[in-house]
């Protein structure tokens, strides 16, 4: 292979050690620093994009520090377009979405002082900060399939009571709820519009390299969904719902020069024809006018019709020369520049000093044209460290003691990925009731049984649900699926469904601020990160006559839709076709 500078090598020098931080190290309020940690170990040991090391995937490597910038520095201006991207990449105080006074500019205070580097943006923060205007009260909340009162949201009983909650003139704190979703979820209860959107069967998607790639670290590749029945009720894909209204209100890149759609078409069309630069679009696959090119190329009218011939699927195999070290590999930089990764063919360093970060923190000490407000010096040079630093996650840092000692996570089972799977039968049968596993060492210390029911309460409230004794689990942490507890009256469900009887969540129990004084966020200080596994618990077994039914039980939500039937006889056209 050859490297960055031009120098032939035949042998890959690196250690077979291979780490992996996601979720569960990131989703902590320490979880940034911690992630940094990980992979500065990575580096030192040799490890990174090896064979048998942590492999980069297509389109990645980015550059370091990558770009572009969050949109909106002077806050954008009423119908106009924000002229640029809502989420982004900031390298310094002076990228901030602050006013003059250093107050955040965004509903969720993404891109202020107090998250400063929140790429993702901050939704759990949204609903709260907008029912008690802090930074603004707002008009309108427009969501998509984020069932923010439910499953989705920490402190869901207070979240639920935000949604309806007025003001002194007996108005509503926020007037109106537009709500996309395909199902009679918990939250679309709260809308005063609901867009009912198609399922996965019935619409055009795509998995784009642009988004969420679907890559391995041999190979480039992308997707798409293709409907393949046809809607039998009043529903649109919610992508062409977006298309239409860009297009009504003559959007920007939503109309032509004479003010027609760009994408009369919908969102295939867009699939198609849309390009985020020149050449690339959301579909890598047979681009070009003859679907030529991959990669880069003009737009193939045609394209989707290759994806479906080749199963809807698209890979682009990385040379075999170039399939380590991509951040130093010419050959790779070559390709990715060609393919439309990369903007150039310049090596790629990785930082193990954060000059980004230090920047915050000289800052916080003073120093610098940009600077923040009196009240987040401390915080700005406690946690930006240039270096990846260990400290403790910030609820645990204030006045608990030992009330609390056990971990409760949190985990996203496969096939109830969010809420999505309590409207199918078929996923009911594999899980409709959820358990809270509990080491069995602990489970006995504290009399409890298998079967048992128990109360799992934290500072910020009490949850009953069922355990499930296990050996392999920490003995300090306990854990349950996530989102399979609903609330009646949502999903189809019946009113006895062990879904709203006897399964529960654990997000009634997350406060969305710490405690103490301020409105602090329970998120990371630098990138904004939920805290979702900073929960800390007490396990208690219940009384006898407690045992049976969850609790908290909310009061059934006025339904939707009608009930699932009682009797399922879907497939039997299909059995009678195989067995006539």
């Amino acid at each position: 292979w050859t490297d960055w500078a031009g120098r032939r090598h035949d042998k890959m020098i690196g250690r077979p050690v291979s780490m992996h931080a996601m979720r569960g190290i990131s989703a902590h309020s320490n979880g940034f620093q911690t992630c940094r940690a990980i992979h500065l170990l990575q580096m030192l040991l040799g490890s990174v994009d090896v064979p048998g090391g942590f492999r980069f995937k297509p389109p990645y490597p980015r550059p370091a520090p990558p770009g572009p910038k969050p949109a909106g520095k002077h806050g954008g201006k009423a119908n106009e377009p924000l002229g640029g991207l809502p989420l982004g990449f900031v390298t310094a105080p002076e990228d901030l979405l602050v006013d003059d006074a250093g107050q955040p500019l965004r509903i969720d205070k993404a891109f202020s002082w107090e998250y400063p580097l929140a790429a993702h943006g901050m939704m759990h923060m949204v609903i709260a900060n907008a029912v008690a205007g802090d930074p603004y009260p707002i008009d309108t909340l427009f969501m998509y399939m984020a069932n923010m009162a439910w499953n989705s949201a920490m402190n869901t009983a207070a979240t639920m009571d935000m949604l309806t909650a007025k003001d002194n003139t007996g108005e509503y704190k926020i007037p109106h709820i537009i709500y996309a979703d395909a199902y009679a979820s918990e939250t679309a209860a709260y809308a005063d519009l609901v867009l009912p959107d198609t399922t996965y069967l019935e619409r055009w998607d795509c998995i784009s390299l642009l988004d969420r790639p679907i890559s391995t670290a041999d190979a480039a590749g992308d997707a798409i969904r293709q409907p393949v029945v046809a809607p039998d009720r009043d529903v649109r894909p919610f992508q062409d719902v977006l298309l239409d209204l860009g297009a009504r209100l003559k959007l920007p890149g939503m109309v032509d020069d004479n003010g027609a759609p760009r994408y009369p078409g919908g969102y295939a069309d867009y699939i198609v024809r849309h390009e985020r630069g020149p050449g690339i679009g959301p579909l890598a696959g047979w681009r070009g006018a003859h679907g030529e090119f991959h990669g880069r190329g003009e737009p193939n009218s045609k394209q989707l019709d290759a994806y479906i011939e080749n199963g809807c699927f698209w890979e682009g195999e990385i040379p075999q020369a170039a399939r380590y070290y991509k951040m130093a590999n010419a050959e790779y930089l070559a390709w990715a520049q060609a393919m439309g990764f990369l903007p150039n063919t310049r090596q790629i360093v990785f930082q193990i000093y954060s000059e980004p970060l230090q920047k915050f923190r000289l800052a916080g000490q003073g120093y610098g044209t940009e600077q923040p407000p009196e009240d987040l010096r401390e915080r700005l040079v406690d946690y930006f460290d240039p270096l990846p630093a260990w400290y403790a996650p910030l609820d645990r840092a204030l006045p608990a003691g030992g009330e609390f000692p056990m971990h409760a996570l949190s985990q996203r089972p496969m096939h109830h990925y969010h809420s999505w799977g309590s409207q199918n039968a078929w996923l009911r049968q594999i899980t409709a009731q959820n358990r809270l596993f509990i080491h069995a060492g602990t489970a006995e210390n504290l009399g409890i049984r298998d079967d048992d029911w128990v109360w799992i309460v934290s500072r910020n409230g009490r949850v009953k649900g069922q355990v499930r004794l296990v050996d392999g689990i920490n003995p300090d942490t306990v854990w349950t699926w996530n989102a399979i507890g609903k609330r009646k009256g949502t999903w189809g469900l019946a009113d006895d469904a062990a879904e709203s009887n006897r399964a529960f969540l654990l997000n009634h129990l997350i406060d969305e601020h710490l405690a103490g004084p301020g409105r602090r966020s329970n998120s990371d200080p630098i990138t904004g990160q939920a805290a979702w596994f900073d929960l800390r618990v007490k396990i208690e077994r219940c009384a006898p006559e407690e045992f049976g039914e969850t609790a908290p039980v909310f009061a059934p939500l006025r339904r939707l839709t009608g009930a699932s039937p009682d009797t399922l006889s879907y497939g039997a056209a299909f059995r009678a076709a195989r067995h006539p």
